[in-house]
């Protein structure tokens, strides 16, 4: 593992004493994180909205599929052409040493949103972590941008690299175990329901329980702004606690499209209730919870 991944992944497990009150959410920007197979407009269109707009400058960086080369006729951005958005620049490398240079982050720098569609997470990390084009993510939050991905776009969000392995993608603690970490001290997994590894997390969060762990089913996103999140599309994001996990019935908990979650005091809410994970009168079940 190179030494920046070393150090970026001592500092995931053992954050220094004044980081840890900071919000889990990037202070300024939003992010939008989707679990895969997206085809409801609506979550690409809220993506484009929290740019400023179909005009708004756009990179998408499609290095987790695995190809040698991408160019302005990629087929990952019909789904933006048909919201109206034609203000797009497709960056790709698989060299740490050209993603470090200043020719090749100058569209991020101009830009009001970045997207990462999916493959492999692991390919994102190889190309990216400990670059300036990193560098220029955290700056495009900063300045109130927004960063979105899909599938591998989603996981390499988080602080903890689920499914990082590079031999398979069944590993959910493999050779590489550190994200971008625009989330911090969450591990976030995707197409959970749809390919049933609604309990692949829980591995996870046992061996590192300071994680939050968010799963996120196909068709499916959280849309963060700070420290709060908002689950939209078609079906569920699990929540995998290690404050709430009781016994083999406990291990996770439910959010449907609307519910919202803060992420520094790990508390779901949907209009009329708070979950609470003993009963109480203001509790009610999530619905289907695990």
């Amino acid at each position: 593992m190179p030494h920046f991944a070393v150090f970026s992944l001592f500092l995931l497990l053992f954050p220094p004493r004044e980081t840890v009150s900071q919000e889990v959410g990037p202070p300024n920007g939003s992010l939008v994180v989707v679990g895969g197979a997206m085809r409801d407009p609506t979550i690409l269109g809220r993506f484009l909205q929290l740019a400023g707009g179909p005009q708004a400058p756009i990179v998408i960086i499609p290095t987790a599929g695995g190809g040698d080369e991408y160019d302005e006729f990629y087929s990952g951005l019909r789904d933006f052409h048909e919201l109206g958005a034609f203000n797009l620049t497709v960056l790709h490398t698989n060299d740490p040493q050209e993603a470090d240079s200043e020719e090749f982050v100058r569209p991020i720098t101009e830009a009001n949103g970045v997207w990462f569609p999916g493959g492999r997470q692991w390919r994102l990390a190889d190309a990216y972590l400990g670059t300036r084009t990193e560098e220029e993510f955290w700056k495009l939050l900063d300045r109130g941008g927004v960063i979105g991905g899909s599938s591998a776009g989603a996981t390499i969000q988080g602080s903890y690299l689920a499914r990082g392995d590079t031999r398979t993608n069944t590993v959910m603690m493999g050779d590489h175990e550190v994200g971008f970490g625009f989330l911090r001290n969450t591990a976030i997994d995707q197409h959970v329901l749809r390919r049933n590894r609604h309990f692949d997390l829980v591995q996870v969060i046992e061996a590192h329980p300071e994680l939050l762990g968010i799963g996120i089913d196909e068709n499916t996103a959280i849309v963060v702004q700070g420290d709060r999140f908002e689950v939209m599309g078609e079906s569920y994001v699990l929540v995998y606690d290690n404050g709430k996990m009781v016994g083999e019935e406990g291990r996770f908990y439910f959010l449907a499209p609307g519910d919202r979650f803060d992420l520094s005091t790990r508390e779901a809410t949907r209009p009329g209730t708070t979950y609470q994970p003993v009963g109480g009168p203001e509790s009610r079940p999530w619905p289907g919870g695990g």
